[in-house]
C-alpha cells in the first residue's frame, strides 16, 4: 500500500453560523460545532484511506473561544498518524467575522477513524507521510496520544504504554 503525503487529504470546511445553531447567549452550540467537526474529520479520513470510516474516539475539546451567530466557522482536518486500521486526525477551528474583518482560534481537537472494508470490518490504511515542521511534531506525537486513548478507553495497560513512559523515565 503506498504510503500519502498529508496534504492528499487535507480538508478545509466552512460554515455559517445561524440562529438554529446557537444557543441563549448567541453563540454557537458545541454539539454542532462537535457535529461539523466529525463530518470535516470523516472526509479527510476517507479521503485519506480510499474507504468508508467511522469514529472510533473524540479527545478532548476545549473552547477557547465562542463563535457568535452571523460568524462563519472555519474547520481545517488533517490526517497526523496512520496506524493498522486507524487514523487520528488532527483539526483546528477558526471563527470568522467578516463584518469587522477579524479572524479568531475557537479550538482543536484529534479524533481517531476506523477504515472499513465491505464487510464492515477494520482495513488496512495507508501511512502517512508528514512534510511540514507542523505535521512531523504532530506525527510524533501521535503514538504517545494513541496510548493514552487506549489507556483511558482500557485497552492498553500503563505499564505497555512504552512511548509515554519514556516522557517520565529520562
Amino acid at each position: 500500500m503506498k504510503s500519502k503525503k498529508v496534504s492528499e487529504s487535507l480538508n478545509r470546511m466552512t460554515e455559517l453560523v445561524l440562529p438554529n445553531d446557537t444557543n441563549t447567549f448567541g453563540n454557537l452550540m458545541g454539539g454542532r460545532l462537535m457535529y461539523w467537526m466529525d463530518i470535516a474529520a470523516a472526509y479527510c479520513a476517507s479521503k485519506h484511506s480510499n474507504t468508508p470510516v467511522v469514529t472510533a474516539s473524540v479527545d478532548n475539546i476545549s473552547f477557547k473561544n465562542p463563535i457568535k451567530l452571523g460568524h462563519y466557522v472555519h474547520i481545517e482536518a488533517k490526517v497526523t498518524r496512520a496506524f493498522t486500521t486507524s487514523m487520528e486526525i488532527h483539526m483546528r477551528v477558526w471563527g470568522e467575522d467578516t463584518l469587522h474583518q477579524f479572524k479568531y482560534e475557537s479550538n482543536e481537537a484529534y479524533f481517531t477513524f476506523v477504515a472499513l472494508d465491505p464487510n464492515d470490518n477494520p482495513r488496512p490504511v495507508p501511512a502517512v507521510i508528514p512534510e511540514t515542521e507542523e505535521e512531523q511534531r504532530l506525527f510524533e506525537g501521535a503514538l504517545r496520544r494513541r496510548q493514552l486513548r487506549l489507556i483511558l478507553g482500557g485497552k492498553m495497560k500503563p505499564d505497555e504504554a512504552t512511548e509515554l513512559k519514556a516522557l517520565f523515565n529520562k
